[in-house]
């Protein structure tokens, strides 16, 4: 495998690199890269045969956007990148946002027409570009229905300024009702779903994964280094001046949990068996994960970037994935215990029966 090697995202035509580049961290801030280190990154990426690139319109304001149009510009691979953006929360500060976004403003955030409509012209001038591969909705609003998401977003596809659009951070019922709207009312639809999963972060198996492979969208994960978590750069022993990975964060809760500790201890001997970083198993885990599209990846520096590549190079064997997947089993709620062996054999017999795709 390598980042050449293809795939479809979805049931779609749009065809993306096996790790996609976020580009979160171009930009100012205490974790961000400036212009030359953000270029720097692009370049190596785009050298390396990755042609997705992942950006926001809240990613350092617009300043993320305003990075990726101009190295689009300069490298002219406009037509090779396949570019994606995001709307959803309120306000870019950006000085070429041509909008009144900000706090105050509720028709700055969210998912109604009237904000979908603002974020993608102010988007569409920061990347400096007429039309946006994949549009996405950055979070779920919890206020707009979804049949309004579905009719603006469709009408977009229809009008040429999206190609598609896909769905971020949703409760899956959302993304599944969206999908099935696309499908009986026969309007573009939603191609992809992006959510945390990780080897620490596998909840979204219950539901989204089903609900993805139903509705026909990809999946795509983000942090699938658990922030940092999966790098082994944290010790079990002194986890003092870790910031956002010991309290609360948007990552959820506190990563430093015993379990978690368990699945990094396993993680840290198959990469060693692959002689490997954790990260690069980590990611190779990921990648190899059954649903999963394209697996997001940034970086403050490009040897940063270049060792998460090296990942997609790697294939991990059958009894490695078994043992990080047992480790990192997530606990079976309600909805996960109705499809269990057991159940399943007191549905057909006690014969086991195993379901499409699985």
């Amino acid at each position: 495998m390598s980042l050449s090697n293809f795939r479809a995202l979805g049931r779609s035509g749009l065809v993306v690199s096996p790790l996609c580049l976020g580009t979160m961290t171009f930009g100012p801030g205490d974790w961000g890269a400036d212009e030359d280190a953000s270029r720097e990154i692009f370049n190596a990426y785009r050298d390396a045969g990755g042609n997705f690139v992942d950006t926001a319109d809240i990613y350092s304001g617009g300043v993320s956007e305003e990075f990726v149009g101009k190295f689009i510009k300069e490298t002219k691979s406009r037509d090779d990148i396949v570019l994606a953006t995001k709307f959803g929360f309120n306000g870019s500060s950006s000085p070429l946002s041509g909008s009144s976004g900000g706090p105050g403003n509720p028709h700055a955030g969210g998912a109604g027409a009237k904000n979908i409509h603002r974020a993608l012209d102010a988007s569409l001038k920061r990347l400096g570009t007429d039309y946006i591969d994949l549009y996405w909705m950055h979070i779920w609003d919890g206020v707009t229905p979804v049949e309004e998401i579905v009719q603006t977003l469709g009408d977009l596809v229809r009008a040429g300024k999206i190609r598609h659009y896909a769905l971020s951070d949703m409760p899956a019922w959302v993304a599944m009702k969206a999908a099935t709207l696309a499908s009986e009312r026969r309007v573009p639809g939603p191609i992809a779903c992006q959510v945390e999963y990780s080897l620490v972060a596998r909840d979204v198996e219950a539901e989204h994964f089903p609900a993805a492979r139903a509705a026909g969208m990809g999946v795509m994960p983000w942090s699938p280094l658990a922030g940092g978590f999966l790098t082994g750069k944290y010790k079990r022993e002194d986890t003092s001046g870790t910031g956002r990975l010991s309290g609360a964060n948007p990552f959820g809760d506190s990563k430093f949990a015993d379990r978690n500790w368990d699945i990094l201890d396993t993680l840290q001997d198959v990469a060693a068996e692959l002689d490997c970083d954790p990260a690069q198993a980590a990611l190779a885990w990921a990648m190899a994960r059954p649903g999963v599209a394209s697996t997001i990846v940034g970086a403050r520096k490009v040897t940063q970037l270049t060792g998460n590549v090296e990942a997609a190079s790697l294939q991990l064997s059958d009894d490695q994935m078994i043992r990080l997947n047992e480790v990192s089993k997530p606990t079976e709620g309600f909805t996960s215990s109705l499809a269990s062996p057991m159940i399943r054999q007191m549905i057909y017999g006690g014969n086991e029966v195993t379901g499409w795709g699985e």
